[in-house]
């Protein structure tokens, strides 16, 4: 079912047997992907276990019973939620002064800082500034455990990834790549281009919750200097 909101629509429908898959469309989707995800989670349903909102979707996985099927109902009436919801979820989204901000302490002297300032026609002290004076907020996780979409950037510095990813990147390096800017929380391939490094440890089984940055958190990038 859809309805929409300022230029968005969104389709509900069941996913499997104890899921429901909303696909968000429109022009800007992220910022309602962000309030989908924030109006679900503060119903506090007892028949959804779990949220996993992506740059397009917000996929909500409901309780399963013995037989691996949700109760009976839930997933028409989560369906029926989201197409009442959706007219107003411009209301819920979370206020931009809302809730305590994460900050990230970062040495900004990635490898591909200097191709971000060509690339964008700017000084790699442009690129830092503009960096660290956005307010960003976690769209959501994915690629890996911790590693979060930051929604946000200056659209000055929106710049293609890399031609040829790298084989591997350090834990903590900080990326841009397209809209989104991120941390990478562990060593890993990737094709974002680094424009500098945190110390702050992104993800953490022993942290409840473990990610540092969970959806809808918003963020911010502090400069220190390198030691």
């Amino acid at each position: 079912m859809a309805g929409p909101t300022g230029g968005a629509e969104f389709v509900a429908r069941p996913y499997g047997a104890a899921a429901v898959m909303v696909d968000v469309g429109g022009d800007d989707p992220l910022p309602l992907v962000v309030a989908l995800t924030r109006a679900l989670r503060d119903r506090s349903d007892p028949d959804v276990v779990d949220l996993v909102p992506a740059a397009r979707s917000v996929l909500v996985l409901l309780r399963e019973l013995p037989d691996g099927a949700a109760p009976a109902g839930a997933q028409a009436r989560l369906v029926e939620l989201v197409r009442s919801a959706a007219p107003h979820l411009a209301a819920v989204a979370p206020p931009g002064d809302a809730g305590d901000v994460v900050e990230i302490p970062v040495v900004y002297d990635g490898p591909d800082l200097d191709d971000v300032a060509r690339l964008t026609g700017l000084t790699t002290a442009e690129v830092v500034e503009r960096h660290a004076a956005a307010l960003y907020t976690a769209a959501f996780v994915g690629f890996a455990p911790g590693f979060a979409y930051l929604i946000g950037l200056d659209p000055a510095l929106h710049v293609p990834r890399l031609a040829d990813p790298r084989p591997h990147v350090d834990g903590g390096a900080v990326a841009v790549a397209g809209e989104f800017t991120a941390v990478y929380p562990s060593p890993s391939p990737g094709g974002w281009r680094l424009i500098g490094r945190t110390r702050t440890r992104m993800f953490d089984v022993a942290r409840t919750p473990p990610g540092l940055v969970e959806p809808g958190a918003r963020v911010r990038f502090v400069p220190e200097s390198s030691r």
